[in-house]
């Protein structure tokens, strides 16, 4: 089995992204690994700041690696909260508080539409490659469900009625931004490599 470093303790965006891959590749976070570091987000765009994070941990270790960065791209606000996604009422702000502004900033709008988008840079055998994936959906006027993370109990992906919040990991995993993204990298992989 091929192992992959991922640079990131995020523990939802681990257990989605192992769903995800199945067992094809053993997906090691940077705690499982014994690296106790917080990369810094900085950039202005997805590409960059999943570049600096892949970068950091290439050049820390020389193992195969990989990063993301995703943010929530709101139509009538120009792509906000975008890359801020995280940070979105602050810097230590819970997901609760950037539920809660964005709501409030939207209050009245009818525009609704958003999208979610995944940028992961994979650093394989010294070399840099990059898949994005999005999807598309709107934000609804309250919460609704307690599942997932981020901004899911507010977005409902285009062609459901249901907000990742009422889905299971499993259900939202057919719509899934990071899906989408990493499909991409698995499809990329799997030419490089046998992962049998």
């Amino acid at each position: 089995m091929n192992r992959l470093l991922f640079a990131s303790n995020n523990r939802h965006k681990a257990d989605e992204i192992r769903a995800i891959l199945g067992d094809a590749f053993e997906i090691v976070t940077l705690r499982e690994a014994g690296i106790e570091i917080d990369i810094p987000e900085p950039h202005n765009t997805l590409h960059e700041n999943a570049r600096e994070k892949a970068m950091v941990i290439f050049s820390m270790t020389g193992s195969d690696c990989f990063s993301e960065d995703s943010g929530l791209e709101v139509t009538m606000l120009h792509g906000a909260p975008g890359v801020r996604s995280a940070r979105y009422a602050g810097e230590q702000a819970s997901d609760s508080e950037n539920i809660e502004k964005l709501l409030r900033v939207m209050n009245g709008c009818t525009e609704r539409a958003a999208r979610f988008r995944t940028v992961i840079s994979l650093i394989w055998k010294g070399e840099e490659f990059f898949f994005e994936g999005e999807c598309i959906g709107s934000i609804q006027l309250e919460r609704s469900g307690s599942n997932g993370f981020g901004y899911d109990p507010v977005f409902v992906p285009e062609g459901e009625n249901r907000s990742f919040g009422e889905m299971t990991l499993e259900e939202k995993k057919q719509w899934s931004h990071r899906r989408k993204a990493m499909d991409k990298m698995v499809a990329f992989l799997l030419t490089q490599t046998d992962p049998a």
